[in-house]
């Protein structure tokens, strides 16, 4: 999935990561302009998974 893809769908995806993972929280979510990477890279950390386990995880989404 692309950067283009991700912002278009991310209210639907965060909902989604969200009750997959209770651990996460909005904040983690927050996907700022131009800060993409910082997002996905806060999620991996708080989800113990690699970039590639979480584009996986995102695209199954």
């Amino acid at each position: 999935m692309n950067t283009t893809e991700l912002k278009g769908n991310w209210k639907e995806l965060k909902g989604k990561l969200k009750q997959k993972y209770a651990t996460l929280t909005d904040d983690d979510l927050l996907m700022a302009e131009g800060k993409e990477e910082e997002t996905l890279g806060k999620i991996q950390e708080k989800i113990g998974k690699s970039k590639e386990e979480l584009h996986k995880i995102i695209s199954d989404l």
